[in-house]
């Protein structure tokens, strides 16, 4: 006896993929930055610019601080949630890697997946783990 939904695949479409704005002046700033107060100075300047919080989460892991990489992990996740959304996504579809200015919001989420399990948070860690490899396998490859 076969089940019901053997053989059969969706018919529905998969929503677009969601491709953020460049923001020029952000990313000017961040690429100039090298020390851990240039990447704090870039945040202040432009705090909804997700891109900058992933390396100020990188750093804190980097020095054996995951409580402060969980928190900047975290504000650059939910700064790019809201990017995503004011940019038509809907909560699910693909974020794709090859798209640049997608990339700060996806390194935050792989640092949140991170940090997470750093502080003992394994779900959380694991949902940020699969969020990153639905958004783009590419990512989680890259990252990884």
């Amino acid at each position: 006896m076969t089940g019901l939904n053997e053989g059969m695949q969706n018919l529905l479409p998969e929503p677009p993929a969601t491709r953020l704005p460049a923001d020029d002046e952000a990313d000017q700033a961040l690429a100039a930055a090298t020390t851990d107060e240039a990447f704090k100075a870039v945040a202040a300047k432009f705090p909804a610019y997700s891109a900058v919080w992933a390396p100020l989460a990188t750093s804190a892991l980097a020095a054996g601080e995951p409580v402060t990489a969980y928190a900047y992990a975290r504000t650059g996740y939910h700064r790019g949630l809201d990017a995503l959304r004011r940019n038509g996504w809907k909560g699910h579809g693909p974020v794709p890697w090859s798209h640049e200015a997608n990339r700060g919001f996806l390194r935050c989420l792989h640092a949140l997946s991170q940090a997470a399990a750093a502080i003992g948070e394994a779900d959380e860690a694991a949902r940020c783990a699969q969020f990153l490899r639905d958004s783009d396998p590419a990512a989680a490859d890259a990252l990884s």
